[in-house]
């Protein structure tokens, strides 16, 4: 089945379902081949939750750049350990793939998709391998380049699965109040959208939220929500 007609039947079938039964119902059409992939950013515990809620041992993917906030990676402990989450990956880029391609860590200052390729989309598709899809928490509302974000999409031979495309700010607070998640320690600080260190800023008061990802630059995701071309040594 090529992947157009795939997607097709999965809204068909599945577009009316939410949150824990929209991921359990595709995780089981895809026979438990469906990964949830975080950032364990200032939205990502309401996701996490809900695969939680499927099962404990849903396989979830952090991409670990090796220039994440440390509060970042406290608050992965936290998540992991609050949710009982069994089956954390964490993925990185391999040591001779940064000795080749990176060897003085500053290849942020240089290229940022160079870097976001090298540190994020090639270990993501490693990981991936075996998966016939993947889940994001991405959302219609955190920028305009996701304003029509869909439920389903193709990403290369695997179904990329936004279940929390049409939430909007207020319900993912309300989810948040309701499961009393905890919050990743540097939102207070004015950081709404959170990646390496390297490359995230603050964000101004009713500023895109992910307008402090790469501040200056026209460039607005790391490469991991195009088709991803990294390929491994």
């Amino acid at each position: 089945m090529d992947r157009t007609t795939q997607i097709k039947e999965l809204t068909d079938r599945y577009g009316s379902l939410e949150g824990a039964t929209l991921l359990a119902a595709v995780r089981e059409a895809l026979d438990g081949r469906l990964a949830l992939v975080s950032s364990f950013g200032t939205e990502s515990a309401v996701l996490l939750a809900l695969a939680a809620e499927v099962t404990p041992d849903f396989p979830v993917i952090l991409v670990n750049t090796g220039k994440l906030f440390g509060e970042t990676l406290r608050y992965r402990d936290t998540l992991v350990a609050r949710l009982g989450l069994t089956n954390l990956r964490e993925v990185g880029p391999t040591a001779a793939d940064l000795a080749a391609d990176d060897p003085d860590g500053l290849l942020f200052t240089k290229n940022y998709d160079a870097c976001c390729n090298l540190r994020k989309t090639i270990p993501l598709n490693r990981a991936l391998e075996g998966f016939d899809g993947w889940v994001t928490g991405r959302k219609r509302f955190q920028a305009a380049t996701r304003a029509a974000l869909p439920l389903f999409e193709a990403d290369g031979d695997r179904i990329k699965v936004n279940p929390l495309a049409n939430w909007d700010k207020d319900r993912l607070e309300e989810e948040f109040t309701r499961r009393d998640l905890p919050r990743h320690p540097l939102e207070a600080d004015g950081f709404l959208s959170i990646g390496c260190y390297t490359c995230t800023e603050r964000v101004a008061a009713g500023a895109d939220p992910r307008s402090g990802r790469w501040a200056g630059t026209d460039k607005t995701e790391c490469g991991i929500h195009m088709t991803m071309i990294g390929t491994a040594r």
